[in-house]
This record gives structure tokens, sequence and C-alpha cells, in this order.
């Protein structure tokens, strides 16, 4: 008899290892496989089935789907390590007033507006987790203090429910198996 699956998608900036460690530790009946999800094909991948559950950026149309919220990410800018913001500890966004803002031409696109803001163009708005991920020496990160935060959330398809999505939603909220839902 083969071992259930189950395919835990997850977008840039989230790392699941922690939830992974969890599960295994349970010994739990079903294999957990890991899938990489660009933000741009989280709803996607649920509704295609490539994913069972998935670590999703809202905001995110929820129709359909049970979501669990889980944490805030913190907004951060990037600059070039020569920009005159490179030097503050943290970013507020009266600092920002008078320079060029690199905009989000898309939900992938963080990798590339890092590149640019390291070139000394402009600044790149993003969650902290994203500016983290993309790092280069060529380029800071600072936390944005007044930025409005993203939120990190699990979704799943509501007719897909069952026990073992349960129980991945339980090693997120750290329920151990003495624990009650």
């Amino acid at each position: 008899m083969t071992r259930p699956l189950l395919r835990v998608g997850f977008v840039p900036g989230v790392e699941p290892d922690r939830f992974v460690r969890r599960w295994k530790a349970g010994r739990r009946e079903a294999w957990l496989e890991l899938v990489p999800v660009p933000v741009s094909r989280q709803r996607a991948a649920l509704d295609e089935g490539e994913v069972d559950m998935c670590f999703v950026r809202l905001p995110l149309l929820t129709d359909e789907l049970h979501v669990v919220p889980l944490w805030e990410e913190r907004a951060a800018v990037v600059v070039g390590d020569e920009h005159v913001l490179s030097v503050l500890d943290e970013i507020h966004e009266e600092d920002l007033v008078e320079e060029t803002e690199l905009p989000q031409q898309d939900p992938d696109d963080a990798a590339s507006r890092v590149a640019i803001a390291a070139a000394g163009v402009g600044y790149a708005r993003m969650p902290l987790s994203l500016a983290r991920l993309h790092h280069r020496k060529d380029a800071v990160h600072r936390p944005l203090v007044d930025g409005g935060p993203t939120r990190i959330a699990l979704a799943w398809p509501r007719e897909a429910d069952d026990d073992t999505r349960q129980e991945f939603v339980g090693v997120v909220r750290g329920r151990t198996a003495r624990s009650s839902r």
C-alpha cells in the first residue's frame, strides 16, 4: 500500500521548513511534498490541483477556499547600497517623498525590482521576506515603519477538505498530538 501524498505549495518569501520538521516529527501517514508557487499562480495552483494546500500571500479571491490567516509580513524598502536612504536603520513614508518608487508591474517581479533599485534608479517597496530572499551585495533593505503589512495564509479548496489537510492545519497552528482542536 502506498502512502498518501500531501502537496503543499508556498509562495516566495515563505519558509515552510519548520512545518515540515513538525510534520515529520509526528510520523504522520501522508508524505509531505513542498512545491514552490509564484504569487501570480497561487490561486490557479489550487484550482488546477497542482497543490493540495498553499501558503499564499493575501489578498486572494477566497471564494470556495478555506483560508487560515497565519502571520503578517513587515513592509520593507530596498535601495542601492550607495543610496542616501541606505544609511538609515529604518525608513518612514516621509523619507520617501522626494524619491522615485519602482512600482510593482506584476506579482512576481520582486527580483527584477531589487536589481533596478541596486543600480541606484529608485526604491522598491515589498514585504521584508521578499527583500531578504532577493538580497544582493549592492542593495540594502530597511523596514518601512509605517508601511502596511501583508498577510500570509494557508488556503485549500473547500470541497477537498479532509483529515490529512486538517492535520496539517494543526501542525501549522502549533497543535501537538496531545492538543485538542
